[in-house]
């Protein structure tokens, strides 16, 4: 692990000690839970917060390991000037297996008032980062218990407000994805090829009542805030729709719609908003290549900053079996060299996980996963197609524990053939150990 993280790994420890002896470490109302336990969690649930008798703090960790077994080919040949010199490196970079470094998380949860907690997360180490580092906070209103209003409080039975700097809630795949150290809710190594994933200024506002849930959400639309003036910065709007029951013991569904749009032409990061690095280090990157500057190997970004996207997600869990899946279709407007090209470009996500869970407490699962990208990104240009696929297991040695394996195969078809992803593959085995507590 790398020496930059020693520091804050062990002011995590001290932390957990100091908060182990100075403040109750029961659990944090309307939260998700952690390990196991919260697998197959979206929206957090409505809680009862009667018993509340103070603030309570609640600290946490995410540990990431994998080792990587990885090769990698492309077709593309390097593009020479007119005096032999190299242009364009399309040269892949030699890999071998081995181990990626470790990834870490802090999380401290703040039960402040009766239905009203906070969230902070902070990556100790990522990839893309070897400082440490805030992902975002937010605080989340169950109840207003401040307001000392009987309407209040009755309308707040089934209304919740989040307002932070946070992780956007744009579908709901980022709810099973790596989150840096935290890989535990991922039944898999890696994430989607596009990877929908933001952190921005905004406030959500959800009602659910009678399995059905909904909410509408607003952001700053950037990754940061700034207060230097941008011309046509717009603020993005997004929403969601959906049912979710558990029919009975065996059986539960969901069925969920989302939609997120900004219509400005600032730097927009939907799918370039995770800036701690994917799991599959160096893989198509060329030979100068360094595992913080091309984090995001293995994933695709449109590169839209005026965009629209709509994503559904059914999941289906019946005893042991367990289904989720991913329509998704984002378009909007690229820049290339600051110049706005046409906006007609799109892409299209395809992506099915299918699980068995099984033994006791359902503590080990098998699956597989397939995922497929598809689109362009002017509309004048060739269509361009990247399919996935994941084999993987896993055993959940306690609650908190995880180690999984999986084999991948990523395929890059119709680049151009100045493009290092022309011809481009690779596939491995990656094993990776978690803990999350």
């Amino acid at each position: 692990m790398r020496k930059q993280i020693l520091r804050p790994i062990l002011a995590l420890l001290l932390s957990g000690i100091i908060g182990a002896t100075a403040f109750a470490q029961d659990p944090i109302k309307s939260n998700r839970n952690v390990g196991q336990a919260g697998l197959n969690q979206f929206e957090t649930p409505k809680e009862d917060y009667s018993d509340f008798d103070g603030v309570k703090v609640k600290l946490g960790g995410d540990f990431a390991l994998q080792f990587q077994g990885l090769d990698h080919s492309n077709d593309a040949q390097d593009v020479l000037g007119a005096d032999g010199s190299v242009l364009v490196n399309n040269t892949l970079k030699e890999i071998q297996p081995y181990f990626n470094n470790a990834t870490a998380n802090m999380n401290i949860d703040v039960q402040l008032a009766p239905g009203v907690r906070m969230n902070l997360v902070t990556y100790l180490s990522s990839r893309h980062h070897t400082e440490a580092w805030v992902k975002g906070g937010y605080i989340q209103f169950d109840a207003l218990p401040f307001l000392n209003s009987e309407l209040v409080d009755k309308i707040m039975k089934d209304v919740t407000i989040k307002v932070g700097h946070m992780e956007i809630n744009y579908g709901d795949a980022h709810f099973r994805r790596t989150d840096n150290g935290n890989a535990i809710y991922n039944p898999f190594v890696g994430n989607y090829i596009m990877d929908a994933f933001a952190t921005e200024i905004g406030a959500e506002v959800y009602y659910r009542k009678n399995n059905i849930i909904g909410m509408i959400g607003v952001s700053n639309g950037e990754i940061k805030g700034d207060v230097v003036k941008v011309d046509d910065r717009q603020p993005s709007v997004y929403g969601k729709l959906g049912y979710d029951n558990q029919v009975d013991e065996d059986l539960r569904l969901r069925l969920t719609g989302s939609f997120y749009a900004n219509s400005g032409y600032n730097r927009n990061t939907l799918y370039a908003g995770d800036r701690t690095g994917s799991r599959y280090y160096y893989v198509m990157a060329n030979t100068e290549a360094s595992s913080s500057a091309a984090f995001t190997t293995g994933r695709f970004s449109p590169g839209f900053n005026k965009v629209t996207s709509f994503m559904i997600n059914p999941f289906v869990s019946y005893k042991g079996i367990e289904f989720f899946g991913t329509y998704e279709h984002t378009a909007g407007l690229a820049r290339q060299n600051d110049e706005e090209t046409l906006e007609d470009g799109g892409y299209t996500q395809l992506a099915a996980d299918l699980l068995y869970r099984f033994g006791e407490n359902d503590n080990f699962y098998i699956g597989g996963r397939y995922n497929q990208v598809k689109g362009n990104a002017t509309g004048d240009a060739d269509e361009v197609t990247i399919n996935r696929y994941q084999i993987g297991a896993g055993w959940f040695l306690t609650n908190n524990i995880l180690a999984k394996v999986e084999y991948v195969n990523q395929e890059y078809k119709d680049f151009a053939e100045n493009n290092i992803l022309y011809g481009g593959r690779f596939n491995g085995v990656m094993v990776e150990a978690v803990i999350g507590f």
